[in-house]
């Protein structure tokens, strides 16, 4: 038995790992990696993996990454904890500081979770709590895009709408309004992505228009809707949100986990449309994808709104043991010092330049609908019949067979259903680019060269598919 198989057998016996049916591993070899470097994995038999989706979006700068290491080494020896409620240290100051004078003007105040779903849950008990502090109870209602993600948590499910994640939990979810996606995929054919998120901008205004005394805020994932495909819509919609947002007294949260830093070819994803949510959410690339750390970054106007003597209980008594972790604040301020150094969103847009030609050819590929991209995502749609955009069904599993493939060549590609997609960490190479199109082209190829035959059960629902 070789080493991977040794720790393969010792993690089935004891562990339960994420988004994972565990039977699957009865056939699918579940890899045990030993050590990372730059875009590399390496398993514990030397095999290396090119980490093509920046292990689940998170990692920007590379495995290892001996910047980030050392301020991490640096500030362990100093102090790894403390509570955050009476005390404070120089990380969390140093990085709330920061992230204030680079995030849109007004979005004065950050407050800390763990992770991005609990991020999240802050920013939704932060908006209804404002509305009770101000005396407008009636507003405690969420609108939300249909196909959104926004985590796992109760609440963040409640205002996500992949089916996928949310159908077996749908009796314990919050009533919110879902309105339909600007998601350019399906615009009509000849509109352009501007004119098509125009258009569908008119659903939302009216649901604002005649829910606006009930509703306390809308939440989106700025241009790319991650876990619902991949799907990207233009800035004109959020520029639109935003005003009437404004007009109907309506707070926005922009949820920039999975967007943030860079991703979308700007810092932050709202500054494309040139707004300010009311909240802004931030986790994943926070820490360059070492440590959790999440920030909830709000206004001075909803801070006021919660200051108060303390027995008039408008405090936010919210909190997370790990809140503001030193260690996890300074992974995040490297991260931000190799954003500032190295011109990174500068440097992001060869790279990005480089994915798009790198994969202009499988626009001819007889089962590629789109290939569509925004900054440093890119995404292929892998279909079943091409003029039509039909689906192929998720219970085929043709993503799987694109990721199977991948790891032959070492690749560490995982699709979102049938969309493949590229999430690298900003010090890829052009070549390493390159290479990736290459597998993906490969994979795409074996994956739609045979004919699979399942059973489709009479409660199928399009939308399922394989998370990525």
């Amino acid at each position: 038995m070789g080493l991977n198989d040794q720790w393969m057998k010792r993690d089935l016996d004891v562990l339960w790992h994420p988004c994972t049916q565990m039977k699957d591993h009865e056939r699918l070899p579940l890899i045990p990696i030993r050590r990372g470097e730059g875009v590399w994995l390496e398993d514990f038999e030397g095999k290396r993996y090119l980490d093509a989706v920046g292990s689940w979006w998170v990692n920007v700068f590379g495995h290892a990454n001996p910047r980030i290491n050392q301020r991490i080494k640096d500030q362990v020896d100093q102090l790894e904890h403390v509570i955050l409620a009476g005390f404070s240290h120089q990380p969390v100051i140093e990085l709330s500081e920061r992230l204030v004078a680079m995030t849109p003007a007004g979005l004065d105040r950050v407050f800390y979770a763990d992770n991005g779903s609990s991020c999240i849950e802050v920013a939704l008990k932060m908006s209804f709590h404002y509305w009770q502090n101000v005396g407008k109870p009636g507003k405690k209602r969420f609108v939300t895009l249909s196909n959104s993600y926004h985590g796992e948590t109760i609440a963040a499910m409640s205002i996500g709408d992949v089916p996928l994640f949310t159908e077996t939990y749908k009796a314990l979810l919050l009533d919110t309004l879902k309105v339909p996606s600007p998601d350019c995929y399906l615009r009509p054919e000849g509109m352009s992505w501007e004119e098509h998120s125009r258009n569908m901008f008119q659903v939302m205004e009216q649901t604002l228009a005649e829910h606006h005394a009930s509703i306390s805020a809308v939440i989106v994932e700025p241009l790319i809707q991650g876990a619902g495909g991949m799907r990207m819509y233009h800035p004109v919609y959020l520029k639109l949100l935003r005003e009437a947002c404004d007009r109907y007294e309506v707070h926005l949260i922009h949820d920039e986990i999975a967007v943030g830093f860079g991703r979308t070819g700007t810092m932050f994803a709202c500054e494309q449309a040139g707004i300010r949510p009311d909240f802004l959410c931030l986790s994943k690339a926070l820490t360059g994808g070492y440590l959790p750390l999440a920030a909830c970054l709000t206004t001075d106007t909803v801070y006021q709104a919660f200051y108060d003597d303390y027995s008039t209980l408008r405090a936010f008594l919210h909190s997370h043991s790990y809140t503001g972790n030193p260690l996890a604040c300074a992974a995040a301020l490297a991260t931000l010092d190799i954003f500032e150094q190295d011109n990174v969103i500068e440097a992001n847009k060869g790279l990005a330049a480089r994915m798009a030609s790198a994969t202009a050819h499988l626009a001819e590929h007889a089962h590629v609908a789109e290939i569509r991209q925004t900054g440093m995502a890119l995404a292929i749609e892998v279909v079943k019949d091409k003029a039509g955009k039909v689906a192929y069904p998720w219970q085929e599993r043709r993503g799987l067979k694109v990721f199977e493939h991948a790891l032959t060549r070492g690749a560490l590609l995982r699709p979102l259903g049938s969309v493949v997609y590229f999430l690298p960490p900003y010090v890829i190479t052009p070549e390493q680019i390159d290479f990736l199109a290459e597998v993906a082209s490969e994979g795409i190829d074996i994956a739609t060269r045979e004919s699979v035959s399942v059973a489709v059960p009479a409660n199928f629902h399009p939308d399922f598919r394989d998370p990525g």
